[in-house]
């Protein structure tokens, strides 16, 4: 099993529960010293100390010592679950038949890093997951098997993200099984349907406010839990206030006021939009703890006509 978040999770326990034999776990070590609300080890390398199973941190998966101590394994299969580093075709040659990859998208779509947060943020009804037998080229390897699901209403990425992991891990047993039977009736994915999900960058959670509210209310659920969707309080006297928003409501309300213009700071904080209006629930001020709207507004003297949009 190679794997690092916690997307990966619930398939280890459920290859741990077949009768296959996970000769261990490659994860990727983390990168910089861990935030002091992230945890020491990554939640694969935990899950496979408890059950004991081997574990390797190299450096690079694709390097020649980790070649040397995978090879000597005799490997069957590489079992790839949010790894964080692409497999080269000599690293997916150590194992006899290659590598299976389980995605969080309905191949084609949403090749990248970050398919659950994009298909929110680009309003998707519906995703799902997908198993593939790994190619040389980024998620584009023909698909052995998918399973839908409908984005539910007010999901966040994070929510969204459990779901698929644990909607997946049974796919990528079954999957094994039809490799191991020789019964595998792979489909080639269509290039011409292929979209797009880059890896998140913080410039993703900034809000445009000339956008709907719709379109908002989406970017504030995608960019959960990194980068989360954030806007600034130009505040008439002083700097300006970075505000993180946690949660939001699109209103019935119609408005003619402008984009990024406050509307309500009463018993509610509501924006206008490019059209439409947003309640803003629970936000959070730059240095600050989550607050609710009323919360908020009892520390914080926002009035109608006060605007809110990018730094400046």
């Amino acid at each position: 099993m190679m794997g690092t978040g916690p997307f990966g999770v619930p398939t280890l326990e459920a290859l741990l529960a077949t009768d296959h034999d996970v000769a261990g776990l490659v994860s990727r070590p983390l990168r910089t010293a861990p935030r002091r609300s992230a945890p020491a080890e990554s939640p694969m390398v935990v899950l496979a100390r408890d059950r004991g199973l081997r574990i390797w941190q190299p450096a690079s998966v694709n390097c020649d010592v980790a070649h040397q101590e995978l090879g000597a394994l005799e490997l069957d299969l590489l079992v790839v679950c949010d790894f964080g580093e692409l497999l080269t075709p000599s690293t997916l040659a150590l194992a006899r038949l290659g590598g299976v990859n389980l995605h969080g998208s309905l191949l084609p779509q949403y090749r990248g890093a970050a398919p659950v947060a994009w298909a929110i943020h680009d309003g998707q009804r519906e995703t799902g997951v997908s198993v593939i037998q790994m190619s040389a080229d980024l998620d584009a390897g023909p698909c052995i098997g998918q399973a839908r699901t409908e984005i539910l209403a007010g999901e966040t990425a994070a929510d969204l993200e459990r779901r698929l992991a644990k909607l997946g891990a049974p796919l990528v047993c079954s999957a094994i099984d039809q490799l191991a039977a020789g019964t595998v009736q792979a489909m080639v994915q269509d290039p011409s349907l292929a979209t797009r999900a880059p890896r998140l960058k913080k410039t993703d959670g900034l809000i445009d406010w000339g956008r709907t509210a719709a379109e908002i209310d989406n970017q504030v659920r995608a960019m959960q839990p990194w980068p989360m969707a954030h806007t600034f309080w130009h505040r008439p006297r002083g700097p300006s206030l970075r505000i993180i928003l946690h949660e939001v409501a699109v209103t019935a309300a119609v408005t003619s006021a402008p984009a990024g213009t406050v509307v309500a700071a009463g018993d509610h904080l509501r924006i206008a939009a490019g059209r439409g209006e947003l309640e803003l629930v629970r936000l959070q001020p730059a240095g600050k703890g989550v607050l609710t709207a009323a919360e908020f507004l009892r520390g914080y003297r926002f009035q109608v006509g006060d605007r809110i949009g990018g730094e400046r």
